[in-house]
């Protein structure tokens, strides 16, 4: 794990690394396993900072099970803008199906309110969650996560999938925004 990266005159110090992500992707997929045992759970991917986080844990899984992805956006820069634009839609009909939206992380809580809502008029034989990061001190609404990797306090990360402005995705453990004194 590299000591300190920068991005756009940022700097971002060490927080998780790809050990430490890979084991509790490996509980979490335990978990699964065992909560949708006899199932096939249709895993959703929230594009695009979920898909390194997907694909690892669908590959742990070790159940039959189907994956399809969506794509929103609710961030600009470093922080949330406060809305959920939907850029592609789920295509597959979800009537009666177990249903596992895996997400990168949960922040406000605006993104998965709104795709629960949305999920859940499909008719569905249930929702659940499953999200590498979440921001307890962040969120804002009484929401149900399933499967979470890591609780984290409410700072600016990248690696493994997140991003900055679309770029630090490809680095393979997580960092944190380093504090300016």
């Amino acid at each position: 794990m590299k000591q300190e990266v920068s991005y756009n005159g940022l700097k971002f110090e060490p927080y998780l690394t790809k050990e430490q992500i890979a084991k509790r992707v490996a509980e979490l997929a335990k978990d699964i396993e065992r909560d949708c045992a006899g199932k096939c759970p249709l895993f959703v991917c929230v594009l695009n900072g979920a898909f390194t986080f997907a694909a690892d844990l669908f590959r742990a899984v070790d159940i039959d099970a189907e994956i399809s992805f969506i794509r929103l956006k609710s961030y600009d820069g470093t922080g949330s803008t406060g809305k959920v634009k939907e850029l592609v839609g789920l295509t597959e009909d979800i009537e009666g199906r177990d249903v596992i939206i895996i997400e990168d992380i949960v922040d406000t809580g605006n993104t998965m309110v709104k795709l629960i809502e949305d999920f859940k008029a499909k008719k569905p034989a249930n929702v659940k969650v499953a999200t590498l990061l979440y921001k307890p001190d962040s969120v804002r609404h009484d929401l149900q996560l399933d499967y979470v990797g890591f609780p984290i306090p409410s700072k600016f990360i990248i690696g493994y999938g997140l991003d900055l402005d679309g770029i630090a995705r490809n680095l393979p453990d997580i960092y944190v925004l380093k504090e300016t004194k």
